[in-house]
């Protein structure tokens, strides 16, 4: 059964490539792993007055305009829950919804491999859909009533939730079986064991003077595991020495 991922968004162009090019993209076409098919639904055409009629001033003022309540609404139902025919009383059992902000749970690799877990594996049981933020936000009321999870990509502001949404997808489709050529590329990857991955060498042996590790042509592996667990922990003392410090 093919499992679906919708996107609520005032930019769907914005994931024309992430369906398209990529590993992810052979996801959504059906060559990696499960099958996941990827829906935009344009939010102005779920507003009466289109584009400009997504967002209002904020009650009690303030900078910037604010997201409609309604018109995401109207969005979620008429853009999601009626053309996927999911049951409007009791679709909270068959799909999550994600928002991304601030506020939200950190995104790192831990919280990416629970995600996966729970939504992207074999006997995962939810579809999912994402709220794309944009403007000064989205009206509490909705995020109260529609939203399940919320997560936040880093502490640092966008211009809206489209490029949050993406990492959190591509990133978590890495932990998705089946994905990856070798399943154990992702376990191999920087931020495991807290620590950054190991220096990449290939061919040509030798460039502009630089050559590679004698070790690594060596032949023994284990003294190449040996370098390789070395290596992770002086890369992530010269570059990310935060990263140790979650182990103490």
């Amino acid at each position: 059964m093919t499992r679906r991922i919708w996107v609520i968004t005032m930019f769907p162009d914005f994931f024309k490539p992430l369906k398209e090019v990529g590993v992810v993209g052979q996801v959504f076409q059906g060559m990696r792993g499960e099958k996941f098919e990827l829906n935009t639904v344009f939010l102005s055409d779920y507003s009466k007055k289109g584009f400009k009629g997504v967002d209002e001033s904020p009650y009690g003022g303030g900078p910037g305009m604010v997201m409609r309540a309604d018109v995401l609404k109207n969005a979620l139902v008429e853009g999601v829950i009626k053309p996927g025919n999911y049951d409007e009383d009791n679709f909270k059992e068959e799909f999550s919804v994600i928002f991304t902000a601030p506020r939200g749970v950190v995104w790192n690799s831990s919280s990416c491999k629970k995600f996966a877990n729970t939504y992207l594996q074999k006997d995962s049981k939810k579809d999912l859909v994402f709220i794309c933020g944009r403007y000064e936000g989205v009206d509490e009321r909705f995020l109260s009533r529609y939203v399940d999870e919320v997560y936040c990509i880093g502490d640092f502001v966008l211009s809206g939730g489209e490029i949050a949404v993406m990492a959190i997808i591509d990133s978590s489709f890495r932990f998705s079986e089946g994905v990856l050529g070798n399943d154990q590329s992702a376990l191999c990857d920087s931020f495991e064991y807290n620590l950054l991955e190991h220096p990449q060498y290939t061919r040509p042996s030798e460039f502009e003077g630089m050559k590679v590790p004698p070790v690594l042509i060596s032949g023994n592996h284990k003294k190449i595991e040996i370098w390789k667990e070395e290596m992770q922990v002086e890369m992530t003392t010269k570059w990310r020495a935060d990263l140790l410090d979650k182990e103490k």
